[in-house]
């Protein structure tokens, strides 16, 4: 869930940490493929984002981005193609 930082810290009891100085967890997204990885990390930006990872391919059955959104929490989408992966 998402709240605003003081409703945060009411339930966290404690203040809630400055995202752009230091990550303080990393939030993923599943995709369908590499298409909607692509539209995510445009949509990221023209939100105000910023990308960290463009959208790459990792180990040829990975296909990812990672991005930060305005207020720094660090986010990752990742298309991965089971068809491809090793060992299988």
């Amino acid at each position: 869930m998402l709240f605003p930082e003081e409703t945060f810290a009411g339930f966290a009891a404690s203040g809630a940490s400055d995202a752009r100085a230091a990550a303080e967890a990393l939030l993923s997204i599943g995709a369908d493929s590499r298409e909607e990885v692509d539209e995510l990390a445009a949509k990221a930006v023209a939100a105000g984002g910023q990308l960290y990872g463009k959208p790459g391919e990792s180990q040829g059955w990975m296909y990812g981005c990672g991005f930060a959104d305005p207020d720094g929490h660090r986010w990752n989408m990742l298309y991965m193609d089971t068809e491809k992966m090793p060992g299988r």
